[in-house]
């Protein structure tokens, strides 16, 4: 197994909205391998952003990070940035991690040009020249795939394509060279074929630039396909971390089991009918006791309902927190 690059422990964020306080992530861990794919899934509301912003401490003035160490084995030793001030998390955003968010139109500033973009963090954390970080900028959309680059960097961001945009976003991305990068839902909104060519392109770039990735999606497709090892969250809690193969043969929580399920076969036959998992999420405001799953589990015992089940083995690197295991 490769080397931790990013040990998350205990990670705990807390929401404080006018229907009072709640825990959008609790007690959530997990490690990301030097060179490595982790793949975070889960539906929506499960936690996993609110996971990725508290990494790079973006979250918004109504949340806290309550509990948990982020240790950051980065370019300038080991530390833990949840320790870190602001001033420093600045030195670390972009330079040592950096994200490519859900939605590259609402990430990109609509009255820059891209080129002006791409530059800002060359000038700002590398110290390049104007005309150096404008070399470096036109690079970075080559090494993107870009047609034209030197034409794209006088663009806007409404003149270019959802996937080209995406491609900016990834640009920027990488350009003062990272050790891990966070993508957010990098293929959303994005129709297959250019989903498709983003994960090539990012599986490339990953090998050839010796990062590590942090993938958050609600496709597990995706997972199959570009990640190493996969953790699935459900309502803030991580319910299983496992290999990616490990996890296809034998899921170990009923949750991960309903998300398989629910995938169109592969087959070019279409299903008549997609098995879905029953019932609703449960609110943030009013979790059940015990296993948050419980009320949707067609598995679910009393001791379901009445505390959190620990974590158990079910083969090396992978466990589920479900009392079934060891099934």
């Amino acid at each position: 197994m490769a080397p931790a690059l990013l040990s998350v422990r205990n990670l705990t964020v807390a929401f404080d909205t006018r229907r009072g306080p709640f825990d959008a992530v609790r007690d959530v861990s997990f490690d990301v391998g030097a060179g490595q794919t982790l793949g975070v899934v889960g539906e929506s509301g499960s936690g996993k952003s609110v996971t990725a912003m508290a990494l790079m401490q973006l979250l918004p003035d109504t949340a806290t990070l309550t509990s948990g160490t982020i240790a950051f084995a980065g370019p300038s030793g080991s530390r833990n940035l949840a320790a870190l001030g602001e001033r420093e998390m600045q030195k670390v955003r972009g330079r040592e991690i950096a994200m490519v968010f859900q939605d590259p139109m609402a990430s990109l500033n609509p009255i820059l040009t891209v080129g002006h973009q791409i530059m800002e963090p060359l000038r700002l954390q590398m110290g390049l020249a104007k005309a150096a970080a404008r070399a470096r900028a036109e690079e970075l959309l080559a090494l993107v795939r870009i047609p034209s680059p030197g034409d794209i960097l006088r663009a806007y961001p409404h003149e270019l394509s959802g996937g080209m945009r995406q491609r900016v976003m990834i640009a920027i991305a990488l350009s003062c060279g990272p050790k891990l990068l966070i993508a957010d839902e990098p293929t959303t909104a994005l129709d297959v074929t250019t989903q498709a060519q983003i994960l090539e392109l990012l599986r490339d770039l990953q090998e050839r630039l010796h990062m590590s990735v942090l993938l958050i999606t609600h496709d597990l497709g995706v997972v199959a396909e570009f990640a190493d090892d996969v953790m699935v969250m459900y309502a803030g809690r991580t319910v299983e971390r496992s290999p990616v193969q490990a996890l296809f043969d034998k899921p170990g929580h009923p949750y991960t089991e309903g998300l398989l399920n629910s995938m169109p076969p592969l087959e070019d036959e279409d299903p008549e009918v997609l098995q879905a998992i029953e019932g609703n999420v449960a609110s943030p405001f009013a979790l059940p006791p015990g296993c948050a799953f419980h009320p949707r589990c067609p598995y679910a015992f009393d001791a379901c309902r009445q505390a959190l089940p620990p974590f158990a083995a079910l083969g090396e690197g992978h466990e589920a927190a479900c009392l079934r295991v060891p099934c």
